[in-house]
């Protein structure tokens, strides 16, 4: 009897449970006021200067070649090597070449004998004039023969054209190359003046950018370093492998003598400027990327907006949308705010 009791007992108990009504749970309003102070949000015109990234390279790239064929008997520099110009870089084997040039001696040498004895034999009647007319064409084409001989024989050796320096070797002693194939690669200087950064830029960052525009250039293997420099060249077509417009600046080195390759960044200066609404960086909440949130006072109240970051710039936060120029913005104590806080405002 005890037991159905108890168990009677329970049930009832649980069933008086399921039935009681929840209790609603009021949000919390602190009532304490909680000191803030605030600022007026400014505008500032912004210059819109463009950050672009790329690649050190020289205003003139050349590979150098022979004009004939042959085996190379001296390649006479090395890749990173500076020569000056005039100076002789590579030759080929001669042995085939100075023969070429007697045969073709020798056959003018024949050729004027000929029209020597044909001249002689008209003035006796025995020729007519045609064949003397013969084998002057023959001496005439003997010539030219060897005139071309002794113009490839000249290219059988490679001068450099200009001051520079070999950024490939590709040939070396002893190997066949035949007419054309490259030797050397080389890059181009004069008086140091001649390096150039190479950047790809979008479509509206290429349209804004004008021929002589200056530029400041900071290189990763010099830091510390900036370098002036002025929009040199702009390619009036895309470059479909990167999918961007190149430009390229030209670059102040003084004495520093960068290499091919090297990375840069470059800010180039614009006309152009945009006006942007500045705030405190110690104003921002919550911030992820280019957005955040700030309290703005409305009615004795803070209301919590977004807002979109151009950039950032020391302690300046220069925002692109969701304020106004008549917004006031809390720029402290917005750790303990939220949109039903009391506040004060203090200076």
């Amino acid at each position: 009897m005890n037991k159905t009791l108890k168990i009677s007992m329970l049930s009832l108990f649980f069933i008086m449970s399921c039935k009681e009504e929840k209790k609603e749970v009021k949000p919390f309003v602190s009532a304490e006021v909680i000191p803030v102070k605030t600022a007026s949000v400014g505008s500032l015109a912004l210059a819109g200067n463009i950050s672009a990234s790329g690649l050190v390279t020289t205003e003139n790239e050349t590979t150098y070649s022979f004009k004939i064929g042959g085996v190379v008997s001296g390649v006479y520099v090395e890749e990173g090597q500076f020569f000056r110009r005039g100076q002789l870089l590579a030759t080929l084997d001669e042995t085939e070449i100075r023969a070429g040039l007697n045969q073709s001696d020798l056959n003018v040498q024949k050729n004027e004998r000929d029209y020597k004895r044909a001249t002689n034999l008209y003035k006796d009647s025995v020729y007519t004039l045609e064949q003397v007319q013969n084998t002057r064409t023959g001496l005439d084409i003997a010539r030219r023969q060897k005139d071309a001989v002794a113009f490839n024989a000249r290219y059988a050796k490679i001068y450099a054209s200009s001051d520079g320096f070999v950024s490939q070797k590709i040939a070396n002693k002893g190997e066949i190359v035949g007419p054309g194939s490259p030797v050397l690669m080389i890059n181009e200087t004069s008086h140091n003046n001649n390096y150039l950064l190479k950047v790809g830029l979008t479509d509206t960052e290429w349209a804004s950018t004008k021929i002589g525009q200056k530029a400041v250039v900071t290189l990763d293997g010099y830091p510390g370093k900036k370098f002036d420099a002025f929009v040199f060249r702009k390619s009036q077509a895309a470059d479909m492998a990167v999918g961007s417009f190149q430009v390229e600046l030209k670059l102040t080195m003084n004495d520093s003598k960068p290499a091919v390759g090297m990375f840069g960044k470059a800010e180039i200066q614009t006309d152009h400027s945009e006006d942007f609404i500045v705030i405190p960086y110690n104003s921002l909440l919550e911030a992820d990327g280019n957005r955040a949130f700030v309290f703005v006072v409305e009615n004795s109240k803070v209301k919590k907006r977004p807002i979109t970051i151009a950039k950032f710039e020391n302690s300046k936060v220069f925002v692109q949308d969701g304020l106004q120029k008549s917004d006031r913005i809390v720029i402290s104590n917005s750790a303990y705010l939220n949109e039903q806080s009391n506040i004060k405002i203090i200076k």
